[in-house]
């Protein structure tokens, strides 16, 4: 599965099976059959593209100690080691609560990134090569808590002229509106994870545990929502298949049950100060107040830092990503999707 590699400066990876070579792009080749897998997502997702943007003062990933685990320096992922992209091949759904902070990508500029790789493709592909590419691949997202967890730590305005229910619907109508696009140029497969308890995670009790009831009242709602969402995409949408994963659930399994899979420490994360080590310092040593502790076993806790798991976490959900069954992830699994023919999502 982790085949030929295509580096983007902003879309995050492009991975293909390895199969007989007949297409060339520059001076790598694309597989006969191949399925490139196309990465939509925030800083779980993101492999470095927040190198790239003003993101380290306020969010660093490119320090030390992250990445010290596998990659042994830092590279811009939000873990000690590897994400789930990297087993199987950082941004909100709203403009307000990621880009005009200059934080991190939001979705509609990862759309547009993911349009400006098109017209690449197509220059170096041709047009039908790149019809195949674009309708064969796996568009896989993560996206969306950001906007439930950022208008509070930022004193927006959004949440105080609009109701729970209004919110959420207009989370969900920006992210449905990219997904027609991609639809648009082709995209037929999809991949999605529903939101984790980002009310309870350690950054969250930290720093803001009167906010703790009602940011998971928000994502719960969400992901209610984007369930129905999707439902109605793939009776509206010709060939539209996904597959969604219920991150909630694995957090909160793993946050309640830490032995039961294999961590000591479920509700503090390994690197950070403050109560639960949910004061994002990790990696920060410019003042007495950045000073930050770190665990000696990462591969023991769920959580790396304040609010993302550690490597052995990812790799766990990349398993259920991948092949898990109908109770963590549905209608399909990745591995599922990546096995649908073209002529059966036409």
């Amino acid at each position: 599965m982790m085949g030929l590699r295509f580096h983007f400066r902003f879309l995050v990876l492009c991975a293909c099976l390895i199969l007989p070579i007949t297409q060339c792009l520059a001076h790598t080749c694309l597989p006969e059959e191949h399925a490139a897998l196309f990465i939509f997502g925030d800083s779980l997702f993101d492999a470095g593209n927040n190198n790239y943007i003003n993101a380290t003062t306020n969010f660093p990933a490119n320090v030390w100690p992250y990445g010290e685990t596998f990659f042994k320096y830092p590279t811009g992922r939000a873990s000690n080691g590897r994400l789930i992209p990297d087993f199987i091949g950082g941004a909100g759904a709203l403009f307000e609560n990621s880009s005009r902070r200059g934080w991190v990508i939001d979705l509609n500029t990862q759309l547009k990134y993911f349009k400006n790789m098109e017209t690449v493709l197509k220059r170096t592909l041709g047009e039908a090569q790149t019809k195949k590419l674009l309708s064969r691949a796996v568009y896989l997202f993560s996206i969306g808590t950001n906007d439930y967890a950022a208008p509070f730590s930022t004193n927006s305005s959004l949440l105080r002229f609009s109701t729970h229910e209004e919110y959420v619907d207009m989370v969900i109508g920006n992210f449905t509106t990219v997904i027609k696009e991609i639809h648009r140029k082709g995209g037929r497969k999809f991949g999605f994870l529903n939101l984790p308890p980002a009310g309870y995670f350690p950054s969250t009790k930290a720093t803001m545990p009167q906010n703790s009831e009602e940011i998971t009242a928000l994502v719960k709602r969400h992901n209610k929502a984007l369930s129905h969402a999707l439902q109605i995409l793939a009776s509206q949408l010709e060939g539209f298949k996904y597959s969604y994963t219920n991150l909630y659930n694995f957090i909160t399994e793993r946050m309640n049950n830490p032995l039961k899979y294999g961590f000591k420490e479920g509700r503090m994360g390994c690197c950070g100060s403050g109560p639960y080590r949910g004061i994002q310092s990790c990696g920060r040593k410019r003042s007495i107040n950045d000073q930050y502790e770190l665990c000696g076993n990462p591969s023991e806790y769920l959580f790396f830092d304040s609010a993302h798991p550690s490597e052995k976490a990812n790799e766990q959900l990349a398993k259920l990503l991948w092949n898990g069954n109908l109770d963590v992830t549905w209608p399909y699994n990745l591995k599922a999707l990546f096995g649908q023919k073209q002529r059966e999502i036409n």
